[in-house]
């Protein structure tokens, strides 16, 4: 194509079809030329054709007939040396892993030559040692006859030459070709006469000594098959020896103390006796018992067997696991004095945590619902004289009855306060037959005497019908007059609560083992279970492992009654313990163990223990008494309720008043109770047993709230224990069958009987008293009897049918599928009526 044709040639144009030039190093070798399907290389006119490789015979890599396409001479040739150099490399490592792997090949052989020589020697040791005891024997069996000739009487012999070349030369040989007998090492001839005579002459091999069958002898098949280990040989030569030496007596039996829990396996048994299984087993058949080896027996079975083997028997127990948990008696030297622990206890709203609170200048009724304690707050007040007192705060309601006890039970003096105003009253009585039982001592202080109407004299006086005589009526139980509301006779109250700790020489041993009680348990949603645990013996640091209840756990954190955390707490400090496993019980005992396998041997057992006890109890024994409690159940009706409580003391005290709700005929059933949030499985519980969830101070979390909306579960929210009580009271009255009364509202007597086709006997009445009324039901007396009892046909007057007939008129009556009637018989109009019914 010419260039007058108005285009440009070919190798100017661009695009598909166009030529490009290829440079290198600034000369231009090669012309590409680019076509629609392909990419093609035209050698330029004059250029040199690349020339053929001079090793392999093929074009070298500047071949552009086989070089790829836009690579250039340089890129080609850096290409070739990564390959050789990749190939290089390779062949060195590869080079390098057969030298390592034949060194750890001659590794593995010196080893096995080692192994080898070791039991080689080992052999021949045993070897010249069992012949040295040979030739001892035979030394000794020697001397023994020579013994017997010489005491024999000898005959005369003839003289033997003293010169004979030919017996000492046999000698000399005998004696060479003894074995080596002195201890020390064999000689080379009597080695190999060794070897000759155990088959390891210079031709073969160890067979005898060869030891464990190994990976390369099973694969090669060098070894016919697998000998007799060393410690087999070891057995036998000791065997061998004890025979040749006459030590053929039996062994002297081991006695032993054999642990035997409540059951025990056959097998098991065997073990601790150190005896054969097959042994027990056999001795168990002729006992009449066909039992195995992985069957159990009961303690006193195993008893019998330890004693037929001459064993002795240690009986043994699950319970032995709390054995760790032991009674330390401590020396007078390690006692130090303690703060005293006050228990502040009364009626409801006599102002108990108002005093404390002017005592501890805190306002803590602010933060209880409706004014009234409902957990027992530990603290500790530091008066002006500089003593450290620990005050325990319970609730007055009657259903805090527990925690007022629990408080009783740790306390060393009580204090009873009695509002000036109200006097003595129930739950000021239960404080003090709680403090009696408890046996710590009394005093009173009388509260409110700020107000009006305030009488002491007469609170002394009604205290006097419980026996509590104070020392205002010559007694010996201490009162003091003060009012929470002005601070009156608070420091005579604190002078009183020294006075008496004085007395009591209230002492502890700090440096052992803590050991307290737990006051109050809750589950904090960002702390895990807390427990509010007082000190009573020892100091509890942190890091400390314990067990309490069927809890057990580790010390985290110790905060005091401030909220500042602490690294320790003595005794008589209450203390929040945080790092336990669950929620304990309050009123459960802390003990510190040295272990955590310890603790959690202990919590697994009493977890238990507590289970099946629950079992038993609500298993029935025999049928008669299953079948008598199914039907008594049939007969009561039972409102299912679930309670959540942040507390521990505040769900036991509801689950308690839940108890004492209810008659004959219903009753309230806990299904569920426990510390913290309520849950979804809360409401799948709930909605199972058609139960509401009551929640004391505690809310449901937001999954708990759906799950109750879509399956139609009621929640129901508390604050106040009272509220609580009187609402499931009024839900249980309502499953009450509702009280049936009858009104009597007139009498008729019967005039005349009359036959009537269609309807039957009918009664002419007189209506003698009150009314009768169609829709009433009807007894006919006859002579004071009853006769019936049923309902009206029909209420006639005359010929019209009517709903009622007044006093002093006449009437037509028929019954209801009843025609014995008579004339003089009396019939009785009574009306029923349904009287709702409550608990009381």
């Amino acid at each position: 194509m010419s260039d007058t044709d108005g285009k440009k040639p070919l190798g100017l144009r661009g695009g598909p079809g166009s030529v490009k030039q290829s440079f290198s190093h600034g000369r231009t070798k090669n012309v590409v030329v680019e076509t629609k399907r392909k990419r093609v290389v035209v050698p330029k006119p004059g250029a040199a054709k690349p020339a053929a490789s001079k090793t392999s015979g093929k074009p070298s890599f500047g071949d552009p007939a086989k070089r790829p396409a836009g690579i250039s001479d340089s890129e080609m040739e850096r290409r070739m040396k990564a390959l050789q150099a990749a190939k290089a490399k390779e062949a060195e490592d590869a080079a390098r892993r057969a030298a390592e792997e034949k060194a750890r090949e001659a590794e593995r052989e010196r080893r096995r030559e080692e192994a080898e020589q070791k039991a080689r020697e080992a052999a021949e040791r045993e070897a010249a040692v069992k012949a040295r005891e040979e030739e001892e024997l035979r030394a000794k069996k020697e001397a023994e006859e020579a013994r017997k000739r010489e005491a024999a009487p000898k005959p005369a012999a003839p003289a033997k030459p003293a010169d004979d070349p030919a017996a000492a030369q046999a000698a000399i040989q005998k004696q060479a070709d003894r074995p080596n007998r002195g201890g020390g090492a064999p000689t080379p001839r009597n080695r190999e006469r060794e070897e000759d005579r155990n088959g390891r002459g210079k031709g073969g091999g160890d067979s005898r000594r060869s030891g464990k069958l190994t990976v390369n002898q099973a694969l090669s098949g060098r070894d016919g098959g697998r000998q007799r280990s060393m410690a087999a040989m070891k057995r036998k030569q000791e065997r061998m020896r004890q025979k040749a030496m006459g030590n053929n007596e039996p062994r002297e039996k081991i006695v032993r103390d054999v642990k035997v829990p409540e059951t025990i396996v056959v097998s098991e048994l065997a073990n601790r006796m150190a005896e054969r299984v097959a042994d027990v087993v056999k001795s168990l058949m002729k006992m009449g018992m066909m039992v195995t080896q992985n069957q159990s027996i009961d303690a006193d079975t195993a008893e019998l067997i330890i004693e037929e083997f001459g064993h002795k028997i240690v009986r043994v127990s699950d319970a032995d696991v709390e054995d760790v948990i032991t009674q330390i008696e401590d020396k007078d030297e390690d006692l130090k004095p303690r703060p005293p622990v006050i228990t502040i206890m009364g009626h409801v709203d006599h102002g108990k945590t108002s005093l404390l609170d002017a005592i501890r200048n805190a306002n803590v009724t602010s933060a209880e619902a409706g004014g009234i304690t409902q957990h027992i707050g530990a603290y500790q007040v530091k008066t002006e004289s500089g003593a450290v007192l620990s005050f325990l705060d319970t609730p007055g309601h009657a259903a805090f009855t527990s925690m007022r006890a629990r408080g009783a039970q740790v306390t060393d003096i009580v204090i009873l306060v009695v509002a000036a105003d109200d006097s003595v009253m129930p739950q000021t009585i239960e404080a003090i037959n709680h403090a009696k039982a408890a046996g710590v001592p009394m005093i009173v202080a009388i509260n409110k005497c700020d107000k009006p109407d305030a009488d002491p004299t007469k609170v002394r006086t009604e205290l006097l019908q419980h026996e509590v005589i104070v020392e205002a009526m010559s007694g010996d139980v201490q009162d003091v007059e003060v009012s929470a509301k002005t601070g009156k006779g608070l420091g005579e109250l604190l002078e009183s609560i020294a006075l008496q700790a004085e007395i009591l020489e209230l002492k502890a041993n700090p440096n052992r083992a803590a050991e307290g009680a737990v006051i109050e348990a809750q589950l904090d949603v960002g702390r895990g279970p807390v427990a509010t645990v007082l000190v009573q013996k020892g100091t509890l640091k942190r890091g400390d492992i314990f067990v309490v209840g069927e809890q057990w756990g580790k010390v985290r954190a110790l905060v005091n009654d401030k909220g500042d955390r602490v690294e320790e707490a003595g005794p008589s400090v209450p203390v929040e313990v945080l790092g336990l496993n669950g929620t304990p019980e309050a009123g459960d005992v802390l003990n510190v163990v040295e272990t955590e396998a310890q603790a959690r041997e202990i919590s697994e057992y009493r977890t238990q223990a507590a289970k099946d006890k629950r079992a038993a109890a609500g298993a029935a024994t025999t049928l008669d008494q299953l079948m008598a409690k199914a039907k008594a159940d049939e007969n009561v009706a039972e409102l299912p309720i679930l309670v959540k409580a942040d507390v521990q003391g505040s769900a036991e005290a509801i689950v308690q008043a839940m108890e004492k709700i209810g008659n004959d005929e219903v009753r309230v059933r806990v299904l569920h109770y426990g510390v913290g949030a309520i849950t979804e499985s809360d409401i799948g519980l709930a909605e199972a047993s058609g139960a509401p969830v009551i929640g004391f101070n505690v809310r449901a979390n937001a999954p708990a709230r759906n799950a109750a909306n879509q399956k139609g579960v009621e929640i129901r929210y508390y604050s106040i224990i009272y509220d609580l009580v009187d609402d499931v009271k009024a839900a249980a009255s309502g499953l009450l069958s509702a009280e049936i009364r009858e009104n009597f509202i007139g009498y008729a007597q019967i005039k005349e009987v009359f036959k009537v086709s269609g309807v039957g006997k009918v009664a002419g009445c007189i209506v003698t008293e009150g009314v009768a009324r169609r829709s009433a039901g009807v007894r006919l007396l006859r002579d004071d009897v009853v006769i019936h009892e049923g309902t009206l046909k029909t209420l006639k007057r005359f010929k019209d049918e009517v709903k009622d007939v007044q006093s002093g008129q006449e009437c037509g009556m028929a019954f209801e599928n009843y025609d014995d009637i008579r004339p003089n018989d009396v019939i009785e109009i009574f009306e029923r009526e349904e009287v709702a019914r409550n608990l009381e």
